[in-house]
């Protein structure tokens, strides 16, 4: 798909600021959002994904005014999910200085809603946002979840992607619940499975462990792969990503 593979740094934000957790629990403090941003900028990072983990009315003003500081600070797209459920906060999300949004859960519950987003700003703002998990419910194997992968859908997880890709995404973030927070490696099955049927970029997240790790997801079929706790906790640099990505024959930026 991409001439290069992205690598991007995941930030989970609450109460404007990052946060380590897993599944959204046992949230701890993980530094100053804009900081982080600005040092991941610095490093090299293609793109940053801000994620408002608690998605309440109150933390999404407070999100607001994150991505406006961020977006005067730091050059690369940005992409911020959590807690869209209209297309008015698309709206607001973009004239604050997104470039792009991720929907999940909304999407799920009101398909139009994507159909809508796409349409009146261009599916290059439409990122939707997957949390897949194995399961031998679905004919395909994998099954969509929601709230962190807490609670499945009756959605077999290759029909939802196809499903979406007809409703006007831009791109696919696959996270796995299965391999999120083991740092054992991507789901390079779950990855080639969704490559197989979309033409649109794909990003994955969920198990990235060490910076061996990015060229195996690149193989799988990954346009662009995301990560949060390694970058944070500075046991992968941005640099070490992208070198293990060229050492393997993939062009980064």
């Amino acid at each position: 798909m991409s001439l290069s593979v992205r690598v991007i740094p995941c930030l989970d934000v609450a109460e404007g600021r990052v946060v380590k957790g897993v599944n959204f629990l046992n949230l701890r403090d993980a530094g100053d959002p804009i900081e982080l941003a600005a040092k991941y900028y610095e490093d090299g990072a293609d793109e940053l994904t801000f994620l408002d983990v608690k998605a309440t009315v109150d933390n999404r003003s407070t999100m607001y005014d994150l991505v406006t500081a961020c977006a005067e600070k730091v050059f690369i797209p940005l992409t911020v999910g959590g807690g869209i459920r209209e297309v008015e906060d698309v709206a607001k999300l973009l004239g604050a200085g997104a470039d792009k949004v991720s929907v999940g859960s909304a999407g799920i519950s009101s398909p139009k809603l994507l159909r809508d987003i796409s349409n009146r700003f261009g599916n290059q703002v439409l990122v939707i946002s997957l949390d897949l998990k194995r399961s031998p419910k679905t004919e395909s194997g994998f099954i969509v979840t929601t709230h962190g992968g807490r609670q499945e859908t009756d959605l077999d997880a290759l029909a939802w992607v196809k499903q979406v890709i007809e409703l006007g995404a831009g791109e696919l973030l696959v996270n796995s619940i299965d391999a999120d927070g083991t740092r054992q490696g991507f789901d390079s099955e779950m990855l080639g499975a969704i490559r197989d049927i979309a033409s649109i970029p794909l990003i994955a997240s969920g198990g990235a462990g060490s910076a061996s790790d990015f060229p195996v997801a690149a193989a799988a079929g990954a346009d662009a792969i995301l990560a949060a706790s390694i970058f944070h906790e500075g046991s992968v640099t941005i640099a070490e990503a992208k070198g293990a990505l060229k050492l393997a024959g993939y062009e980064t930026r």
